[in-house]
């Protein structure tokens, strides 16, 4: 009879060291894939980061070569020690000064904007025909679509703002992308010609809710 019952425990013990070692495989293969997937999301960051750093390189190139015409559109009302701000995105592209893209009615008009209205790079489309595309301009080239490649090229939106001392400086706002469309990052610096005298960047920032500010000035809920 006492035989029978360590043979019961034995056997219960076992079913539970048993079903112990699944539970500890589970939650290793899930912490796995959990971190598997962190690293792939960490990687197309990076790729996104280094496009859009990329296309901030690109767009200084425009700037300083002169391949900008400025855009004659008021996007925002800046403070007072800055004339209202106009975007550089129509770039002379040959004979008449071609703009390679519209700048939207919201972002445009002639006027300042309302006063507290969102700043024109919060406004355009930064992934869209709002924006300059890399390469465009300066005929640079960039792999895209395929293994670690971003899955389209980084695109660009430039403003020309009055410096209070005189002259002026370009803010330049870069959205990039990873090798998924949902992975994107947003870069933003100011940027003084050196053939003006300037001494090129002057500052950089990364703008990690550019989404939310987008759908913010347009009356919207956060995508």
């Amino acid at each position: 009879m006492m035989r029978r019952r360590e043979r019961g425990v034995a056997l219960l013990v076992t079913l539970l060291l048993l079903v112990a070692v699944l539970l500890l495989g589970a939650s290793a293969s899930t912490m796995a894939l959990l971190s598997e997937k962190s690293a792939r999301a960490e990687r197309d960051r990076l790729i996104a980061f280094q496009a859009a750093e990329d296309g901030l390189m690109d767009a200084e190139r425009d700037i300083e070569t002169a391949r900008v015409s400025v855009v004659p559109a008021a996007t925002e009302t800046p403070p007072a020690a800055q004339p209202r701000a106009t975007p550089v995105g129509a770039l002379g592209a040959g004979p008449g000064d071609a703009a390679p893209y519209s700048a939207p009615p919201a972002a445009t008009g002639g006027e300042p904007a309302p006063s507290g209205a969102a700043p024109a790079w919060q406004v355009v489309d930064l992934a869209g025909g709002d924006s300059v595309p890399f390469g465009a301009l300066s005929g640079a080239g960039m792999e895209t679509g395929q293994g670690m490649q971003p899955f389209k090229r980084p695109r660009y939106f430039a403003e020309r703002l009055a410096r209070a001392g005189g002259g002026f400086y370009y803010r330049v706002t870069v959205m990039g992308f990873g090798t998924r469309p949902d992975s994107e990052v947003v870069l933003q610096t100011t940027y003084r010609r050196i053939a003006d005298g300037g001494a090129g960047r002057q500052s950089w920032r990364e703008i990690a809710n550019w989404r939310e500010l987008h759908a913010a000035a347009h009356g919207e809920d956060k995508p």
